[in-house]
């Protein structure tokens, strides 16, 4: 059986572009959602967060919890930011991350590659690609049909690449 797979390619070509595709996605979100973010150093993934958590309407600081590992952010829809940058695979299992992804908060998950296997099916992956210093291409997908409406409205998104 072949999966069936979602994507859209954006284009931003500013942190604040970054931060307002962010903005739109986390008004798609819903409790239970994950998001594995993908991208190198400096690509934007803290920032599409920042515009995630502002989405939610929560009014928090959003910063890289590269050192904490995870930031909890309260507030009607909980949202979960994940760092997982510094931590081996092995580690893994003792932060905890599985009550985090089954809560009813929104789970970001930064380098999400080191844990794909763990992820749930359920999920948006977002990768950063830089094009130029300022510039990114954001490219949003998913294989799961529960997902499949963020893709397709982000996709109609002024961002969304024609």
């Amino acid at each position: 059986m072949t999966e069936c797979v979602k994507k859209v390619s954006l284009v931003s070509r500013s942190p604040e572009d970054t931060v307002q595709i962010g903005r739109h996605l986390g008004t798609l979100l819903r409790p239970g959602s994950v998001v594995a973010l993908y991208g190198d150093l400096g690509a934007g993934k803290t920032v599409l967060v920042k515009g995630i958590a502002d989405g939610l309407g929560l009014k928090a600081t959003i910063h890289s919890p590269t050192f904490t590992l995870i930031h909890e952010h309260p507030g009607p829809v909980p949202l979960y930011h994940v760092d997982l940058y510094r931590i081996d695979e092995a580690d893994v299992d003792s932060l905890g991350l599985d009550e985090y992804l089954e809560s009813e908060g929104v789970v970001v998950i930064e380098w999400a590659e080191k844990i794909k296997a763990l992820l749930p099916t359920d999920r948006l992956d977002i990768e950063l690609r830089f094009v130029d210093e300022s510039s990114r291409e954001i490219i949003v997908s998913t294989s799961s049909n529960s997902s499949f409406p963020i893709v397709e409205e982000i996709s109609r998104s002024a961002y969304a690449r024609s």
